[in-house]
């Protein structure tokens, strides 16, 4: 709708990786083009993901996770309840050589059901999904996606510190409008979002909510989505995944 929709500032979407850089690549035939059909207005920020197992594997940390993966290939299985879940893993999978046995969910819900109940052992989840259970012990976090250290779990590392530098999926969102905007108007929306964005109340509800905020201006945003859909694309090849 938004990509069909006049230039005029009065269409708007919030955009997560899901639409903007996953979808084109899943795809043989996406109903629209992410560069294209849309006008980059600002970044967001970033959700927090963590990579969780549950508490039956016998793994405390990244390195020991892969290390079992290899040594008993597809006897883990991990969850995924949405793009970001898939493309992680996969990228985590080819990273480390090792394989485990996927198990797709129409979402991160019905997944954490499945994770904490045993029936799968393995899944990056978001912050909302899978803090509860870390807490109260019945899953076991491994690293956090977050460039990082997180305040809602400070003593989980970050990927990178967790032996895997070069991982980078991530879950973010970001505002859009319709292809060709005028810059009068593209300007004036970045800068009331940036404004608000900025504003004590918001900010509290985004830390409270473990998402990273960091708005942006028009051409940081397109120079990150055209980064964004390499990094996918790369990913899906190194996975040996092919657009359906």
């Amino acid at each position: 709708m938004v990509a069909k929709s006049a230039g005029d500032g009065h269409t708007l979407f919030m955009a997560t990786n899901s639409p903007l850089a996953a979808v084109p690549l899943l795809r043989k035939n996406p109903p629209y083009d992410p560069i294209a059909d849309f006008t980059p207005i600002s970044f967001m920020g970033r959700y927090t993901f963590y990579l969780v197992v549950h508490a039956s594997v016998p793994a405390k940390t990244l390195t020991e996770l892969l290390d079992y993966a290899r040594a008993n290939p597809d006897k883990l299985n991990y969850a995924t309840g949405n793009t970001t879940g898939i493309l992680s893993t996969a990228q985590l999978l080819a990273f480390g050589k090792a394989k485990m046995m996927h198990v797709p969910y129409k979402g991160e819900p019905p997944a954490m059901t499945d994770l904490v109940g045993g029936r799968v052992q393995v899944m990056f989840a978001s912050s909302t999904t899978a803090l509860p259970f870390m807490r109260e012990g019945k899953l076991r976090a491994l690293a956090t996606t977050n460039a990082q250290r997180t305040a809602q779990a400070p003593d989980v590392p970050t990927m990178a510190e967790a032996g895997m530098p070069n991982f980078s999926i991530g879950s973010w969102a970001a505002l859009f409008g319709p292809a060709k905007m005028p810059k009068d108007v593209l300007d004036r929306i970045n800068q009331e979002v940036v404004a608000a964005m900025k504003r004590p109340e918001v900010r509290e509800q985004f830390e409270r909510q473990a998402f990273e905020y960091a708005p942006s201006t028009p051409a940081e945003l397109g120079a990150f989505l055209k980064d964004q859909l390499d990094v996918w694309s790369r990913t899906m090849r190194e996975a040996g995944m092919k657009p359906e």
